[in-house]
């Protein structure tokens, strides 16, 4: 909010409620000590409250009546209540369902100063809409271009109206709703919206929440915040509801990437295999047992280790991630356990390790097939007894960390190779999870396709697209050799080409309208064991390098696959720049 010095406070104050007031918005200001010092000729007309009775008050005596336990910055939030509109009763006799919102107002030291609160009253939208069962059908048509998604039900609950923002945030038509009971659009029957707009239909008292959700025609969910409003018919009996909601996907990733918390509605899947590994990981996060995820690069290994430490009781200790694939071998060991000063030359001070940060929490180790021999055996005494020596020091160190690690080679034959510690494996297998390819799960691929462009189109600003059959056709026959990563870097780059309402198959990459090279299964009869000779997938690797003179990042890019992963396979097959050979 806008920073004032003390002076001119009150001045600003006035200032904003008058403002505020030529839009029929109430409003009103308090200072640091909750004390009014404006509110404007809309308040007063909502409230009946003179400004002789309030200036200088506290708001709370003054305006008690009308709860603010959601933004008030003055005291902790109170969770364990919802969003709630509140009925007034003006002069006129006239019902006014009120919701007050707050927002603090900063002074120059970056102190709270004071607050501005505006009253949101919702009665017009919903005396209007009350009039759509008696009156010109022309008011639907204002309704139809609000920016607001907005649906009506009857007293059954039966859909009577849904307007073209709900549409779009939906993604149903309203031919395809219209004289359906709500539950069709809500998550499942019985949760807090249905009960919601049942309790406003039965009592007519009205409602809110921030955390709802509306099921997508393909069966994701999407987060919305909603009012739900009573509607009326002539006599003033209550006839129907209705209610107002707003997309919250965009603000749920601001969130996700703030405070880097996630939960299961962040996966997506109805295939067998993934629901199966739903089942388990919501058993699975409530435990602290070590976790092994196994699947191909892409697959969400990276987002289903930070759903399990979100959904722990390790929740608000750190996650810290490891890509051992990623650090050269020689610096493994000090980034794993840290340093003491003196350890070699440069070491002036301790220096904590990625198993002291993690402390409390989590620690993803990931590519944990890459993981040197040498330190293969420090990690298996980390895990047995908890504790380690720092790179150089005199005195173990203890932890309380929990471990999930990752990896797309097969442990088994890297145990038979030689490649990794036998007893480090049946260490990290407590649980295991196998991630299954996108190809093996392909009666995803609708659900995939609707949330991730509805996703990707809210973080570019841009409206949400159809898709035409021909370019579904194309996006389903498509091998994925990179999985859903790949997925979503496909229809990133459709939406950045697409410029009109409709997505064509040529707004989709080159490399889906010709046939995918064949990914060789780790399983497969001939894959490459290191110093046993080149095989197909090492010579693709060579000969895209040499194609793009041994740029990483350009070669990575053509073969759809990360770059650490790129440099981990060049790694794998001692593939090195033909300059330095």
């Amino acid at each position: 909010m806008t920073l004032f010095d003390e002076p001119a406070f009150t001045i600003a104050c006035a200032q904003w409620v008058s403002l505020l007031d030529q839009l029929d918005i109430g409003a009103f200001t308090i200072d640091r000590r909750r004390r009014i010092t404006s509110f404007n000729q809309s308040v007063q007309a909502l409230t009946g409250v003179h400004p002789e009775t309030a200036m200088g008050k506290d708001c709370r005596w003054v305006f008690g009546m009308i709860p603010c336990y959601m933004e008030c910055p003055f005291h902790e939030v109170d969770h364990s209540q919802p969003e709630a509109s509140v009925e007034l009763v003006d002069s006129d006799s006239c019902r006014h369902y009120v919701t007050r919102i707050a927002t603090p107002l900063y002074g120059t030291n970056h102190q709270i100063a004071g607050c501005l609160t505006i009253l949101h009253d919702h009665s017009p939208l919903a005396n209007l809409v009350n009039k759509l069962n008696y009156e010109k059908r022309s008011l639907k048509l204002i309704l139809d271009n609000l920016d607001i998604g907005i649906f009506t039900v009857n007293r059954g609950g039966l859909l009577t109206f849904f307007n073209q923002a709900a549409e779009k945030i939906s993604g149903y038509t309203r031919r395809q709703l219209l004289g359906k009971h709500c539950n069709h659009i809500f998550q499942a029957e019985g949760n807090h919206d249905t009960a919601f707009l049942k309790a406003v239909m039965r009592d007519g008292n009205p409602r809110s929440t921030s955390q709802g959700g509306i099921k997508a025609p393909q069966g994701e969910t999407i987060p919305i915040k909603a009012n739900y409003l009573p509607l009326r018919n002539e006599k003033g009996e209550i006839c129907g509801g209705l209610a107002t909601f707003q997309d919250l996907t965009l603000i749920h990733q601001l969130n996700q990437a703030i405070h880097d918390r996630y939960t299961f509605h962040d996966m997506i899947g109805k295939a067998p295999a993934m629901l199966k590994i739903f089942e388990m990981t919501t058993v699975v996060a409530a435990t602290d047992a070590t976790v092994l995820l196994e699947g191909p690069t892409g697959t969400g290994k990276d987002l289903l280790a930070k759903i399990i430490h979100s959904n722990s009781r390790r929740a608000d200790k750190p996650m810290v991630k490891v890509n051992c694939a990623a650090l050269p071998d020689s610096l493994l060991e000090s980034e794993f356990f840290g340093y003491a000063k003196g350890a070699f030359t440069g070491a002036d001070k301790d220096k904590p390790g990625r198993f002291t940060e993690a402390d409390g929490g989590t620690i993803f180790l990931d590519e944990i097939g890459d993981l040197p021999l040498s330190l293969q055996a420090k990690l298996l005494r980390v895990i047995e007894e908890k504790e380690f020596y720092p790179l150089g020091g005199r005195q173990t160190r203890k932890v309380d960390v929990r471990i999930i690690s990752a990896t797309n080679q097969d442990l088994a034959r890297l145990i038979s190779e030689g490649r990794f510690r036998e007893d480090l494996y049946y260490r990290l297998n407590v649980v295991r999870i196998d991630l299954p390819p996108l190809k093996d799960r392909l009666s995803d691929l609708p659900m995939l396709i609707a949330y991730m462009v509805r996703r990707l189109c809210l973080a570019m600003g841009k409206p949400v697209p159809t898709i035409s059959q021909e370019a579904m056709e194309t996006l389903l026959k498509y091998d994925y050799p990179g999985n859903v990563r790949e997925l979503e870097n496909i229809l990133e780059h459709a939406l950045i080409i697409c410029r009109e309402k409709r997505m064509r198959p040529d707004h989709l990459p080159e490399q889906l309208h010709r046939k995918p090279f064949r990914r060789i299964s780790r399983n497969e009869p001939g894959r490459l064991n290191v110093g046993k000779g080149e095989d197909a997938e090492r010579r693709r690797i060579l000969q895209a390098l040499r194609q793009h003179q041994w740029n990483r990042q350009q070669t990575a890019k053509a073969l759809h696959m990360d770059r650490t992963t790129l440099w981990r396979k060049m790694k794998q097959y001692h593939i090195l720049p033909e300059s330095t050979r």
